[in-house]
């Protein structure tokens, strides 16, 4: 996950280290090419999550090789369950060190290593899903979905800013919050934007009609982590997204995707916030449930 700090109260997300961007004609001095790059992801990271979600969508897996941290995050980082058979590193840690030796934040996924510089190129999530939209289009599967959609881009940036800031962001901002006043805002700037989106989703499938956008992508692992974690852990606990007949329709819709719902593991996503935000969980106990079915029928096709 990016790491946090807490100002008056109120949480403030760290700045990406390394923000360089992949191009399809190596104008960047990076070039799209298939082998090349190497993503690194926790499957208990939503800014992680949606980038697996864009490369499953767009057919990139052969492209684009992943690289799956353990979900338990301690004072050393993120953990390779076994050594990175790349990189070689038991740490991400020793990926940042190699790529900028005076890096002294903390160590986030998603990220994406250059095999052939041998570095660390980005972890600026925000921006790693579309560079894949429109950088890999060479590579992408023949009925892969435009996710952002060139004459659509001011008003998927436009809602993707409000989820980010309201939602994405927000439960975090909830979350961390040392001060009431904090809270408060953060919480009720949450449900507010989460209300607008049930109204929203009562008549359009998804967030910009009957097509999968960039913005769906944004929303969805949220979504899916919030009856699980964000409700008891972050406190956002004034109604579940089972409580939202459309919102909770529409996020079952998704999870039927297979790129949605065989990259969402709820066991990595549960034990990673509960064991590793010790701050806020102290004694690392994992909630047994809620008991929840993400199967039942969606309908949202009508």
């Amino acid at each position: 996950m990016t790491a946090q700090e807490v100002e008056g109260g109120r949480f403030v997300r760290q700045p990406n280290r390394f923000t360089e961007r992949i191009t399809a004609d190596g104008s960047s001095g990076l070039r799209a090419e298939p082998g090349r790059y190497r993503l690194f992801v926790s499957y208990a990271c939503p800014w992680a999550h949606r980038s697996l979600i864009v490369r499953r969508l767009l057919g990139l897996e052969e492209t684009i090789g992943v690289g799956v941290v353990d979900p338990i995050r301690d004072e050393r980082g993120w953990r390779f369950p076994d050594r990175d058979p790349v990189t070689n590193a038991e740490f991400l840690s020793e990926l940042y060190l190699r790529s900028d030796p005076g890096f002294t934040g903390r160590y986030t996924v998603p990220c994406i290593w250059d095999t052939e510089t041998e570095r660390l190129v980005t972890n600026d999530f925000p921006n790693i899903t579309t560079m894949l939209e429109t950088e890999f289009t060479a590579f992408q599967k023949p009925d892969a979905p435009d996710l952002y959609p060139e004459a659509m881009r001011p008003e998927i940036d436009e809602m993707n800013d409000l989820l980010y800031t309201a939602i994405n962001n927000g439960v975090y901002k909830a979350g961390f919050a040392t001060s009431q006043d904090a809270y408060e805002d953060a919480f009720d700037a949450l449900f507010a934007t989460l209300d607008h989106l049930e109204e929203r989703l009562a008549g359009s499938r998804y967030l910009f009609g009957d097509e999968i956008t960039e913005s769906d992508v944004r929303l969805y692992p949220t979504l899916a982590r919030f009856d699980a974690v964000y409700y008891s852990h972050f406190k956002c606990n004034q109604r579940r997204i089972t409580d939202y007949p459309n919102l909770w329709a529409y996020a079952r819709d998704l999870y039927s995707i297979p790129a949605f719902g065989e990259t969402t593991n709820f066991d990595h996503i549960k034990r990673h916030y509960y064991v590793t935000h010790r701050n806020i969980n102290p004694t690392g106990i994992v909630p047994k449930g809620p008991s929840i079915d993400w199967t039942t029928a969606h309908n949202r096709e009508r």
